[in-house]
C-alpha cells in the first residue's frame, strides 16, 4: 500500500514570497481591477520575478482566488467568535445566533472595505460568481447547523430570506463611510430581527 503523500514544505521565504505577491495583487487589482491587470504589474510591484509568481500561482485568477479565500477565512473567524461570544452569555436561539453572526460579516466588510468591494464589483475571473453562489450555500448551510444543534426545526423560508439577503447588505454597507455604514448593518441585524416571532409563532 502506497504511503500518503507528505504535505509540501514552505520555507520562509517562500511563504514571504507569497505573501508579497499576494499583498501586490490586492493593491494591483483595487486599483486598476481584475481584468486590467497584469501579471508583470503584480510581480514588479512585489519585487519579485514572474517565476517567483508561476511557482506559488497558476496566474492571475489563482491569485485572486486565494485573496477571497484568505477574505472568507477572516470573515468565518469573525462571524464565529461573534456567536462563541453571545453562548457564552446565555444566547442559544439559533434564529438570533444566525443574525449575530449576519452582523459580524457585515462588520468586517466594513472593516476590510476595499477588499469586500473587490469581490463584490462583478470584476473577477470567470466562474467567480458560482464561486459567490457556493459560499452562500456554505453560509446556509451553517445557518442550519444552527437550529439542528438548538433541536428546533429548521426555518428554510427564513434561512433563504437572511443569506439572500446578505449578498445585497454587503454591496450597500461597503459604499457608506464607516459612521453610516455601521448604522445601516445595525439597522439591517434589527430588521432580521422582527423575523423571529413568525418563526416563533409556527
Amino acid at each position: 500500500m502506497d504511503k500518503p503523500a507528505k504535505p509540501a514544505r514552505v520555507s520562509p521565504r517562500g511563504a514571504a514570497t507569497r505573501g508579497a505577491l499576494l499583498k501586490a495583487a490586492a493593491q494591483v487589482f483595487r486599483t486598476v481591477g481584475f481584468a486590467k491587470a497584469g501579471v508583470s504589474d503584480v510581480v514588479a510591484l512585489a519585487g519579485a520575478s514572474v517565476g517567483s509568481l508561476y511557482h506559488h500561482f497558476t496566474g492571475k485568477a489563482d491569485l485572486y482566488l486565494a485573496l477571497y479565500e484568505e477574505f472568507q477565512q477572516r470573515q468565518q473567524d469573525r462571524t464565529h467568535q461573534a456567536v462563541l461570544a453571545a453562548r457564552a452569555e446565555g444566547e442559544s436561539d439559533p434564529t438570533r445566533l444566525m443574525n449575530i453572526a449576519a452582523h459580524a460579516y457585515l462588520l468586517g466588510c466594513i472593516e476590510e472595505r476595499e477588499t469586500t468591494q473587490l469581490f463584490f464589483s462583478g470584476d473577477g475571473p470567470p466562474g467567480f460568481d458560482h464561486r459567490l453562489r457556493s459560499r452562500l450555500t456554505q453560509w446556509t448551510d451553517r445557518n442550519v447547523a444552527l437550529y439542528r444543534k438548538a433541536d428546533e426545526p429548521v426555518n428554510e423560508a427564513l434561512i433563504i430570506v437572511v443569506s439572500g439577503a446578505m449578498l445585497l447588505a454587503v454591496a450597500e454597507v461597503v459604499r457608506l463611510e464607516d459612521a453610516e455604514a455601521r448604522e445601516l448593518a445595525d439597522d439591517i441585524t434589527r430588521l432580521l430581527t422582527r423575523l423571529e416571532p413568525e418563526r416563533e409563532g409556527r
